[in-house]
């Protein structure tokens, strides 16, 4: 047995990486995007059920954020590390080429083409648990690919498993422009509903061309001010108050929040969503949050909708290895439309 590390936490596994080395992100503290810097450390070491990946492309979101920075505090609590991260390299979403399965890996092999959610993507190599990868879509580019996993299964369960999704209905998406917020648009017209899409000035050209029927500038209109109501609403992270949100609802419609990011240090937003839990069991309309599901069977729902030509990820810039702590600095900015993709 060798010992060695994977993602910055030590495992033994029977499948050494012979002491080669690799170039990653590495981060030691919480802190802001200064606290990353390039380093070389030592390949990942897989496990019997995990899959070494040579990282072609990482997708950057916003939970990276929250971990990068430890905030708000609970998410400390959820064994990520009390006091300084206990995952060296940051990152998750990757698209790569297998180049080592474990004993018990039996849907990959080396050379296949994958993208899934893997241990420290922000790297030339990661290890990531088989029933977290799947095959690369054919349509896709590896950067593509990398920029749908997380975003993408957080708008598919979002609106359709959470949500319940129908054709037909008055879909409402808050944050319609961002990493999530572009994917649930598409998704939602792929399954018929009329979908508004709520965005800043800058961005409501591209909103409008990944599908809208609708967009609401919400510098110049409040989408809780207006007549309309809507059967589902997906708040990918706005800070709208859950009153404001549940007077845009139909009597009966659905509120399912996913995100915010201005409840402070400790509640970071969750406040939001711990009032819906608490208030839905007395009230006609269904409010609620969810955290998605990690798993090969929604990605490749998601390669499905790429197939059928009804979903197609959007970027708008990709960074080198070395720019990671730019990207993120841009990420914070909130000016970025679609997803940002590191590249090593």
């Amino acid at each position: 047995m060798t010992a060695a590390t994977t993602a910055g936490n030590p495992v033994t596994s029977p499948r050494s990486a012979s002491g080669q080395k690799m170039r990653a992100i590495v981060q030691s503290r919480y802190g802001t995007a200064d606290t990353l810097s390039m380093g070389e450390i030592a390949r990942p070491v897989i496990g019997a059920g995990d899959v070494l990946v040579q990282v072609r492309a990482a997708g950057l979101d916003r939970g990276t954020w929250h971990l990068m920075t430890g905030l708000p505090y609970p998410v400390r609590l959820m064994g990520y590390g009390l006091r300084a991260p206990k995952t060296l390299v940051p990152g998750f979403d990757v698209a790569g080429v297998v180049v080592a399965v474990g004993g018990d890996v039996t849907r990959f092999r080396p050379g296949d083409e994958v993208f899934g959610i893997g241990k420290g993507s922000f790297a030339e190599f990661t290890a990531a648990p088989e029933d977290k990868l799947a095959r690369k879509p054919s349509k896709l580019t590896f950067e593509q690919a990398a920029a749908m996993p997380i975003s993408g299964l957080t708008a598919l369960q979002g609106l359709c498993d959470v949500g319940r999704l129908r054709a037909g209905q008055r879909v409402l998406i808050i944050g319609a422009s961002g990493g999530v917020g572009t994917y649930a648009v598409q998704v939602a017209k792929a399954f018929g509903a009329e979908v508004t899409g709520v965005c800043s000035t800058s961005k409501v050209d591209l909103v409008r061309s990944i599908g809208a029927d609708h967009v609401l500038d919400y510098t110049r209109e409040d989408f809780a001010a207006s007549d309309s109501t809507y059967d589902l609403i997906l708040d990918t992270g706005g800070n709208a108050s859950l009153a404001r949100l549940r007077r845009a609802l139909t009597p009966t419609g659905t509120l399912v929040i996913t995100g915010g990011e201005n409840g402070g240090r400790w509640l970071g937003g969750f406040d939001r969503q711990l009032q819906a839990l608490a208030l839905s069991p007395f009230v006609g309309q269904r409010l609620t949050t969810f955290a998605s599901k990690e798993h090969f069977s929604g990605l490749e729902r998601l390669t499905s909708l790429v197939d059928d030509g009804r979903l197609v990820p959007v970027i708008e810039r990709t960074f080198s290895l070395s720019d990671m702590p730019m990207a993120m600095r841009h990420l914070v900015s909130g000016h970025a439309r679609g997803k940002l993709v590191i590249t090593p």
